[in-house]
């Protein structure tokens, strides 16, 4: 039951997905290319593997130059343990000298909440980032959270079950940015297979 539960929730997230938010990403990706910036990606457990796969393909693929704080553990750790993990991506994007030419891309399931403490790191990142001029991106679940609030292109994935908004909302962020680095307006590079 639960197999076929969650593959038939998958396709009603595939079916509902709001096309015209991942459009708006594209549009502003290929902004950010063709101004030059960089982009930063942020996110934290299974959001913050996400970050570093996506990394890879928006530079490998599209040439974009990215960046994600979470692939250096040892800043990010060293960050954590002097100054606090609410701060640890705020204080990365000071010290890349993050500017208006850049844009942050969030992962998240929540998308960050201050009034909660849910990833107030993300929600301290964001707020430096938008105290630079950066552009905010992202695919997060819920109702978007933080970065919604704030954010330039945001597509929030569907919830179809309270219960298993993590799961879905982390496997989509992959299916959203698959269909970003093999858009043809931002693809650059063919994959191998």
């Amino acid at each position: 039951m639960h197999t076929k539960q969650y593959f038939e929730e998958v396709s009603v997230v595939a079916k509902t997905i709001d096309i015209a938010a991942v459009d708006k990403l594209v549009s502003e990706l290929v902004a950010l290319r063709n101004r030059g910036g960089r982009l930063f990606l942020l996110g934290v457990g299974g959001s913050a593997a996400n970050c570093s796969h996506a990394v890879n393909d928006f530079r490998k693929l599209c040439g974009i130059e990215a960046y994600t704080p979470v692939d250096n553990v040892s800043e990010l750790t060293a960050r954590t343990n002097d100054e606090g993990w609410d701060t640890v991506f705020a204080a990365w994007l000071r010290t890349s000298k993050a500017n208006s030419n850049d844009a942050v891309f969030v992962f998240s399931v929540g998308g960050g909440d201050a009034l909660k403490n849910v990833s107030a790191n993300i929600v301290h990142g964001l707020k430096e980032a938008k105290s630079r001029g950066v552009k905010v991106m992202g695919v997060v679940g819920r109702n978007g959270g933080y970065t919604k609030e704030v954010g330039d292109a945001v597509v929030v994935i569907p919830t179809v079950d309270q219960s298993r908004v993590t799961p879905h909302t982390e496997a989509f962020q992959a299916v959203v940015w698959h269909c970003l680095v093999s858009h043809p307006a931002l693809q650059q590079v063919a994959t191998k297979w």
